[in-house]
């Protein structure tokens, strides 16, 4: 009898193992047969008609519209631009897959058949071109087919599905919006939150995970240089800030490499600086634009106030006024940090999904990710990187250094196209399926 017993258990579980296995395989057949084409279609008009930060109205108005013809209970207007999309199907867990939706401010240069010749007007009231440099066309693409999957196959799954459309991630600004505007609190609260982000450095076909603190905190940092302006035949009746702003640059590069622990990763990078209209005129002032980017807040706290520490003085040993110094903190992003035992979960539900060898776990980054205030919030949450490089490509920069892969954020990079979306996808719903398995 109990060897009777034992004979049945081991068949119910072969049996459990090839009906999942079949299921699988049946599903993965579906995305690239069915989904497929259809989604290739929605992602060439996402990629052609971009929209900035918080201005993702058309965006929102697309994605809000492929949510309620799924069944979705659908609300708009969430942190400004955010759409947020329940579906309930019985008792279960509550699961929050998020997606993107900005572009950034830059002209496309991909030369696509469907590349973006979008223009919109910036927050400085400037026009700018504006284009899907960091993957969040693909981000829409893959979270539209993860739920028409899903609602298609829901009595394989027991559970709340709660899909958001989120602002502003190029700004850190979007998932504070809609924390801020009611998310946890007007709607299903999450047991889990999942997201993927584009990787421009590994290939198409596989992932990378990694659990624990995964990508950096972000700051941004405004400083207005003051001087004396006249005529750039008389210095000696100025006060010259661009020698000033030179002199505060140079000297910020003290701050990494003189006054933090090399052993604590940090970066302050001046990405912008704009002074003076003609060559023979010393302007008033100089505006600089920084980024930081660090792990820990004692480290991110000593940076800041480094920064305005070096700018005062050079300000005092010139003789000049001082400078105006503005850190952003609406613009603050906090380091992301993965939930460990989630993504240990996680990692061997898409070791056997998508096999070993096409999951990796990759390097901290210096990124800044908004999805961390949903872990911060205290919902167990994971963030997956998607290999979008075609595999030639992604070879060839292997061997070649001057056949390097197009970073996130340059105007010459696009994800390969389908096989992106299929991995995406695959891993997206296997994951979704495994937390809210019957």
């Amino acid at each position: 009898m109990f060897m009777f017993k034992h004979l049945f258990f081991v068949f119910i579980i072969v049996q459990m193992f090839y009906t999942t296995t079949a299921f699988s395989e049946e599903l993965s057949k579906e995305i690239t047969t069915k989904h497929t084409p259809e989604l290739m279609k929605f992602y060439e008009y996402l990629h052609a008609n971009p929209e900035l930060s918080f201005q993702e109205f058309k965006t929102a108005a697309v994605l809000a519209s492929e949510l309620k013809k799924l069944g979705f209970e659908v609300k708009e207007k969430i942190g400004r631009t955010g759409v947020v999309g329940v579906f309930r199907n019985g008792k279960g867990p509550t699961v929050l897959v998020r997606t993107d939706m900005d572009g950034l401010p830059v002209l496309e240069n991909t030369k696509l058949p469907y590349a973006s010749k979008s223009v919109a007007r910036n927050d400085k009231g400037l026009d700018t071109g504006v284009m899907h440099a960091c993957g969040h066309d693909l981000h829409m693409t893959n979270w539209v087919g993860t739920a028409r999957i899903l609602t298609s196959i829901k009595n394989n799954w027991s559970g709340t599905l709660l899909f958001i459309a989120q602002p502003a991630e190029e700004i850190g600004a979007g998932a504070k919006a809609m924390l801020d505007d009611g998310l946890f609190r007007d709607f299903p609260k999450p047991d889990f939150c999942i997201a993927l982000h584009c990787d421009a450095a590994r290939p198409a076909g596989t992932i990378a995970v990694r659990e624990g603190l995964a990508c950096a905190n972000v700051d941004s940092v405004d400083i207005v240089v003051k001087g004396k302006g006249g005529h750039g035949a008389a210095p000696h009746a100025t006060i010259d800030p661009i020698v000033l702003a030179a002199r505060i640059i140079l000297d910020l590069q003290t701050l990494v490499s003189r006054e933090v622990n090399p052993l604590d990763p940090a970066v302050v990078t001046v990405g912008s600086i704009h002074g003076g209209t003609k060559h023979n005129i010393i302007p008033s002032e100089v505006k600089l634009q920084l980024t930081v980017r660090t792990f820990k807040d004692d480290v991110r706290n000593q940076v800041l106030s480094g920064i305005e520490r070096i700018a005062k003085a050079a300000a005092i040993g010139a003789n000049a006024p001082e400078p105006e110094i503005l850190i952003r903190n609406t613009e603050f992003t906090p380091a992301l940090s993965n939930d460990i035992p989630l993504t240990q979960r996680l990692r061997k539900v898409w070791e056997d999904k998508l096999g070993k060898e096409f999951v990796s776990k990759p390097e901290q980054v210096m990124w800044g990710e908004d999805f961390s205030r949903y872990g911060k919030a205290g919902i167990p949450s994971c963030m997956f990187f998607l290999g979008t490089a075609a595999k030639k490509k992604y070879e060839a920069s292997l061997i070649n250094k001057n056949a390097s892969l197009p970073s996130l954020h340059s105007e010459y990079y696009h994800p390969d196209m389908p096989a992106s979306l299929e991995t995406g996808i695959n891993a997206t719903v296997s994951a979704v399926l495994d937390l809210l398995k019957k």
